[in-house]
């Protein structure tokens, strides 16, 4: 049974493993560069107190092999499930092959086992090394990248660290399940794509989040976490400020919201990327003239806004919870891994025929 089950796997193993082979070749080649030049770019950077400056320069010049081996991560698990996992008893149930297989006294229950068990770690195993092999590689990138693309952000964090095994093992076994109800290949890669994509679209948006307690804090504003700053001066000086999507301290923290105080706590109306209008002083305030957004103008009026008692209230994961995290949210798919295998068992026992 596992010769006749490699027999029919074998050719996409085969080039599955050479794909990996070339894709770990590169990234062995070109990561000590890559974090050479990030160890001497910090070096350098700390004794100018230019680092803010480095990070972007870095990141640009590395941001689309970047996104590509992030993406390559998370469509590895969409493909394992697409193309292995929907065919596998889809295919035999087309033919009729999986009656001749158990006249020859294979029982069900072994024939499902020895289909699921090679083929799924060899999925696992090609995500695993995929995930664990861009992550290795990317880890200079990913502490400078921006807020959009740190480490916790949803789209990078399921392409790092053991989360993309997971993934590879739920959409597997779930390709296997949807194929088995349905009994055609074609709708049951359909259906597989389109349940895994709406399961994974909703993990990052109401599941993880709440797998901790969120932290709350107040900060004073400042570069860190102010986007744009800008003045309106007419008979009353009012100072336009919009939040980024940052915490000062809290570099690659997961910012869930980002919002305005005023004084006595009473979070503002539109103060999230729309920004809002801060009443300062008069038109000779120490704010900066119109038109002037860096500098020391810049850095005045931030000091006026925080002495007039306004904050930034935002709502985050900490960048410290990305392994517990990983941990946490690997347990859940494995336990839908397993819910899904149970069913797969009793299914071909009960129902299939």
């Amino acid at each position: 049974m596992i010769w006749l089950t490699w027999r029919q796997f074998r050719g996409s193993a085969t080039m599955t493993a050479a794909l990996l082979v070339a894709l770990v070749a590169t990234l062995a080649l070109t990561g000590p560069d890559l974090a050479s030049r990030y160890s001497t770019g910090i070096a350098a950077c700390t004794r100018d107190g230019t680092c803010d400056r480095f990070f972007d320069r870095f990141f640009d010049e590395y941001q689309l092999p970047f996104i590509a081996a992030s993406l390559l991560v998370l469509l590895l698990p969409a493909l394992v499930g697409l193309f292995w996992g929907a065919p596998l008893i889809t295919r035999e149930l087309e033919a009729g092959t999986h009656l001749l297989v158990w006249n020859q006294s294979v029982t069900r229950g072994r024939w499902l086992a020895v289909k699921l068990g090679l083929t799924g770690l060899v999925a696992v195993t090609a995500a695993c090394l995929c995930g664990l092999a861009v992550t290795w590689w990317s880890a200079p990138l990913d502490k400078s990248a921006n807020t959009d693309m740190a480490l916790m952000a949803p789209l990078v964090f399921g392409a790092r660290g053991i989360a993309p095994m997971g993934y590879a093992a739920f959409a597997f076994v779930l390709g296997v399940t949807v194929g088995m109800l349905v009994r055609r290949t074609l709708p049951a890669m359909a259906l597989t794509l389109a349940v895994f994509a709406a399961i994974q679209i909703a993990m990052p948006l109401l599941v993880r989040p709440h797998l901790m307690p969120p932290v709350v804090g107040t900060f004073e504003l400042g570069r860190a976490n102010v986007d744009s700053i800008s003045v309106n001066r007419d008979e009353n000086q009012f100072v336009h400020v919009t939040l980024e999507s940052a915490i000062p301290g809290q570099a690659g923290a997961w910012v869930l919201s980002s919002d305005f105080i005023d004084p006595s706590g009473r979070t503002l109306p539109g103060s999230g990327e729309a920004g809002v209008a801060v009443r300062t002083s008069t038109t000779s305030g120490p704010c900066a003239p119109p038109g002037m957004g860096a500098g020391q103008g810049m850095d005045g009026c931030l000091v006026e806004v925080n002495r007039l008692g306004y904050r930034q209230q935002a709502t985050y994961q900490p960048l410290e919870r990305f392994w517990p995290f990983q941990w946490i949210e690997t347990g859940i798919y494995a336990l839908f891994t397993v819910g899904l295998t149970w069913f797969c068992f009793w299914w071909v026992r009960r129902r299939l025929s």
